[in-house]
């Protein structure tokens, strides 16, 4: 090769050189680079992740804090409700000088403040007389011939409670069997 070959040649790698490192041009990242970035995006999901974990955590802890306190106080307004219920109850008896007439009244005025509690949470009374036994919501204590329907409630000997369409007490009644021929 001749001098003047090789000369252009210098000339070209150092043009292309210059052009590699001229403003503005682009150069690729060396392997080291690309692995110090990765690492890095890879500690930054790493944190996320584990900030994402521990919120989690923490949720299921409140949610399980709240579950446990709705059951505990679930009835807390039912409970003052009824506190209205027994303090007519005790100012009744707190009365010396009550005449029958007196205290019957009192009793049916707290009657209907329990029964009012009792409507205002849906509590409400399964009094069956004249329908058909329905063993989800009545208990048959005795069977009768009467002239009644078979299978039909006779006598409600205690009166059955419903909490929202759900059975607290059943009724306790006498059913009607048919007669014997």
């Amino acid at each position: 090769m001749s001098q003047e070959s090789q000369d252009q040649t210098t000339n070209t790698a150092e043009a292309a050189t210059a052009e590699n490192s001229a403003p503005g041009a682009e150069t690729a990242p060396s392997a080291e680079e690309l692995l110090q970035a990765a690492e890095a995006k890879a500690q930054e999901n790493h944190d996320a992740f584990l900030r994402a974990k521990a919120e989690t955590e923490n949720i299921r802890k409140r949610a399980i804090t709240d579950v446990a306190n709705a059951h505990k106080y679930a009835v807390e307004n039912f409970a003052a409700e009824l506190l209205a219920v027994k303090d007519s109850l005790e100012a009744a008896l707190a009365v010396e000088t009550a005449t029958v007439e007196s205290l019957k009244n009192g009793a049916e005025l707290t009657l209907k403040q329990l029964s009012a509690a009792f409507e205002k949470f849906r509590l409400a009374e399964v009094n069956p007389v004249g329908g058909k036994f329905d063993p989800h919501r009545h208990q048959a204590i005795s069977m009768i011939e009467a002239d009644a329907e078979p299978n039909t409630v006779v006598q409600v000997l205690q009166k059955g409670y419903v909490l929202h369409y759900r059975v607290v007490r059943p009724a306790l009644v006498t059913v009607a069997k048919a007669r014997d021929a």
